[in-house]
């Protein structure tokens, strides 16, 4: 009981924090939203006047309730960039393509990762491990945007294999879509096969050494039951902790990957709107961003004792 009444006060501690931070970006970017709202060429009295008309003028409390009170209810204001659209319209056509590139990106580094860690684990030291290891590192030293640009030149522009500057949304079929998500989702999880397979590598050779293995391995096991059914659950901490950072992180910092293939994501959006000067669509796009990666962790959080019962016992 005191787990459910803890967990909740602290989402929304975290939120509150985020959304003063989001909500304080309106001082602190350059420029003056009435400038982005009219344009050049205004008297001083027209932008004094636009400013009242936006609650810019009000005291900062005020300002902060009335928007945390509007978002609350799903109303993240208007933009500022003509044609003015509805900030939860604008976020809620570009969540899903920042929100589907991580999700694969993921499944992807997942997919590749365990099996490399538990063969280069199950053999450390070993020639496979050496060549794991200077792979994942040689991974890790290439910038993403370099990656991006030598993907796109060998498999778009090359071979012919992916477009590069297009996108279908998931209402013009799964196989279209995933067909044009797949190379800037390989982009996006380079990095992160790189990243889960030296964790998972590190922690399961530390699990292999435990008296359980050793047992399991004098039962004569094969290495397969001893990796998959022994190993591999309780060395997964640190590669689910990493699971919820990197889809958080990664839904709001697509915003390279998203350039070099002209993707409408939430990178792009906000990159846009900060050029723009569009205030409400950053602020917006911010706390979302923030919510999902709370929510995530939490969940990430809630899964550990799922996969060692010692937690849930600690807790009661």
């Amino acid at each position: 009981m005191r787990d459910a009444v803890r967990r909740p006060v602290e989402l929304v501690l975290v939120l509150l924090v985020v959304s003063m931070g989001a909500f304080a970006l309106v001082d602190l970017m350059p420029g003056d939203p009435a400038v982005a709202v009219l344009g050049e060429g205004h008297t001083p009295a027209e932008y004094q006047a636009q400013r009242e008309e936006m609650g810019l003028t009000d005291p900062l409390p005020a300002r902060y309730a009335r928007w945390v009170g509007d978002a609350v209810t799903g109303d993240l204001g208007t933009s500022f960039v003509p044609p003015n659209n509805d900030v939860a319209g604008r976020i809620g056509a570009a969540l899903p393509v920042s929100v589907e590139l991580a999700v694969l990106a993921l499944l992807i580094a997942l997919i590749v990762a365990i099996p490399l860690a538990m063969w280069s684990a199950y053999r450390a030291g070993g020639r496979v491990d050496r060549l794991v290891s200077a792979g994942t590192f040689a991974i890790l030293s290439v910038p993403s945007f370099l990656a991006g640009m030598l993907l796109i030149a060998l498999f778009a522009e090359r071979l012919g294999w992916f477009p590069r500057l297009e996108w279908a949304r998931l209402s013009d079929g799964l196989g279209d879509n995933l067909y044009h998500a797949f190379l800037p989702a390989l982009t996006i999880a380079l990095v992160e096969v790189a990243t889960f397979t030296r964790v998972l590598r590190g922690d399961l050779i530390t699990t292999l050494r435990e008296d359980f293995i050793l047992a399991s391995r004098a039962k004569g096991m094969p290495p397969v039951h001893v990796l998959l059914r022994d190993a591999l659950r309780p060395s997964s901490f640190s590669l689910v902790t990493l699971l919820g950072v990197s889809l958080g992180r990664l839904i709001g910092s697509t915003v390279i990957v998203e350039h070099l293939f002209a993707l409408p994501g939430m990178g792009t959006l906000i990159i846009g709107a900060a050029d723009a000067g569009d205030v409400p669509t950053v602020q917006g796009a911010v706390l979302v961003i923030a919510l999902i990666y709370v929510l995530v962790n939490a969940l990430i959080d809630v899964s550990y004792g799922r996969l060692d019962p010692r937690i849930r016992r600690a807790h009661v």
